[in-house]
């Protein structure tokens, strides 16, 4: 059990001002079982002449806000404190019926009809970033997953692979890069390993969601951390039969526990970036994200 003290700071600088935005922010912490928001706040400046929150259609926390005066700059603290606790959760290591399931046997469960299916089988079907899903990808995965292989162990071994044969690297992709160069040029970030699983993932049949968060990031022995060295982190989770949800983190080859803080899900990156939206403007536009992480004092 760990408690977060998290500060997300995002700055635009506009060259030339901007007469008007409207943004929504995904940037509030969920509350679930093994994860629970002590405490939040959003401070946006210059003022918002108008703000709401709902939940989106993914249950996503979502501020909406219009800023209708002119400025130069627009920044946006989202401040939380969060208890971490995997252990309070289901462990698919103590359900070895669902850890056994096949893929043969998931295939035949999503081909119920059944309500409370609905909202886990939309994330089988192709999305705004993971669509056309080409041969390269699938045959990507069926390396892994084969029809009488555990689709845990098959996943497993997914996110295993990517880790090895993916080189993380900042500057070879950005948001837009599509996941058929992503395959090909083997290199990228935490958000296209995420995007690559789960087109491999779905490309077998499986439903498999994106996940949007925070990785504690700790620094080299005898060094203080710095502030902001932390940032946005990115991973996935495939839906297993009798158990339910269950993640993995390519970009660090492992299951999260509590180092990893979820923020929002949804089918790809496009659906739940921190912040978006459209402004009034000309000239060049500076971007700044600063992230810090650390266990509450």
């Amino acid at each position: 059990m760990t408690t977060y003290q998290l500060s997300h700071i995002t700055s635009y600088n506009y060259e030339y001002g901007v007469t008007f935005c409207h943004n929504l922010a995904t940037l509030k912490p969920k509350n679930f079982l093994g994860q629970t928001l002590l405490d939040y706040s959003l401070e946006i400046s210059p003022t918002p002449a108008e703000i709401s929150n709902k939940l989106d259609f993914f249950g996503n926390n979502i501020t909406r806000f219009s800023i209708q005066k002119y400025h130069k700059e627009l920044k946006v603290t989202a401040t939380s404190k969060i208890l971490r606790d995997y252990t309070a959760a289901p462990n698919i290591d103590d359900n070895i019926p669902a850890k056994g399931i096949t893929l043969t046997d998931c295939l035949n469960y999503f081909k119920q009809t059944l309500p409370e299916l609905i909202s886990v089988k939309q994330f089988i079907l192709e999305s705004v970033l993971i669509a056309k899903i080409t041969p390269a990808i699938k045959a990507y995965a069926e390396v892994s997953f084969k029809p009488n292989r555990s689709v845990f162990e098959a996943t497993y071994e997914l996110m295993h692979r990517i880790f090895t044969d993916f080189e993380f690297n900042t500057t070879a992709t950005n948001v837009a890069t599509p996941i058929q160069d992503v395959i090909k040029k083997k290199k990228g970030v935490c958000q296209d390993f995420a995007q690559i699983a789960i087109a491999c993932v779905r490309s077998v049949g499986l439903p498999a969601r994106y996940v949007s968060g925070y990785i504690e990031t700790l620094p080299p022995p005898g060094k203080e951390k710095l502030i902001g060295s932390d940032a946005s982190h990115a991973w996935f989770s495939v839906y297993i039969p009798n158990f339910g949800w269950v993640d993995f983190d390519p970009t660090n080859d492992q299951i999260p526990k509590n180092q990893h803080l979820v923020v929002a899900h949804g089918r790809d990156y496009y659906d739940v970036p921190p912040l978006k939206g459209v402004i009034y403007s000309t000239g060049q536009n500076k971007l700044h994200v600063s992230v810090d992480l650390r266990p509450a004092n």
